[in-house]
């Protein structure tokens, strides 16, 4: 894919990604944020946190699967902006529900299991989006760089968690978003069987590992695998 290409892509995946944010504030400037507008940003935010969080868990098995490696491209900016809804979904939080009210958030933290997963999520995000740099992967190494950025599954595991435990009733939205990262994690356990064994054998992984060239078999294509 050329370029021209890839940068209009890119200019159209920004529309996409800023298009909820986008939402929220007609529906805030039109007055339909519903009756409690607080509940409805954080749910909002929070729900695109998740969408984000699993889209780009799922590009590296769709550039594998399909063979399209410009997906990889793309990779970085949707989890950047994973990391930015969580971020306005965590300021809606202390800063709308309470107040920057520290003692009360403790209190959350600790008596409520949701809200402990929720910030959870949230930490493990920080590290991930402050190393997100070409120049953050040359000074980690790209094997630190892969091992640090895997906790991006346990962070979504934990929203997960959070969204589940919220809820407590009506679990199936958040029953699909456990459904749907429960297939990225099989597939990753898959892959990562099929390459070990291949490696040993010194036989091609096959499909869901991808293309690999000869004598590099179970070898990482690039440092910015997750």
């Amino acid at each position: 894919m050329t370029k021209r290409k890839i940068l209009a892509l890119k200019l159209m995946l920004w529309v996409a990604c800023l298009a909820p944010l986008g939402r929220l504030v007609y529906r805030g400037l039109i007055g339909r944020l519903t009756a409690n507008p607080i509940e409805f940003i954080t749910l909002s935010t929070g729900t695109w946190t998740l969408v984000f969080l699993l889209v780009t868990l799922s590009i590296t098995p769709l550039r594998k699967l399909t063979g399209l490696a410009w997906l990889i491209k793309f990779r970085r900016l949707v989890g950047l902006f994973a990391f930015f809804y969580a971020f306005l979904h965590f300021i809606t939080y202390i800063w709308l529900d309470k107040f920057f009210d520290f003692s009360d958030m403790v209190k959350d933290v600790i008596k409520r299991p949701f809200i402990t997963a929720g910030f959870f999520a949230f930490l493990l995000l920080i590290p991930l989006a402050s190393t997100s740099t070409t120049s953050a992967i040359r000074r980690l190494g790209g094997r630190n760089w892969r091992l640090l950025h895997r906790a991006i599954y346990l962070s979504a595991a934990a929203a997960v968690l959070h969204f589940w435990w919220k809820v407590k009733a009506d679990t199936r939205e958040p029953a699909i978003y456990a459904a749907v990262l429960g297939v990225l994690l099989l597939y990753r356990v898959a892959a990562w069987g099929l390459r070990r064994r291949a490696s040993h054998a010194g036989a091609h992984p096959g499909f869901f590992w991808g293309p690999v060239r000869t004598g590099r078999l179970g070898n990482h294509p690039s440092p910015k695998q997750p």
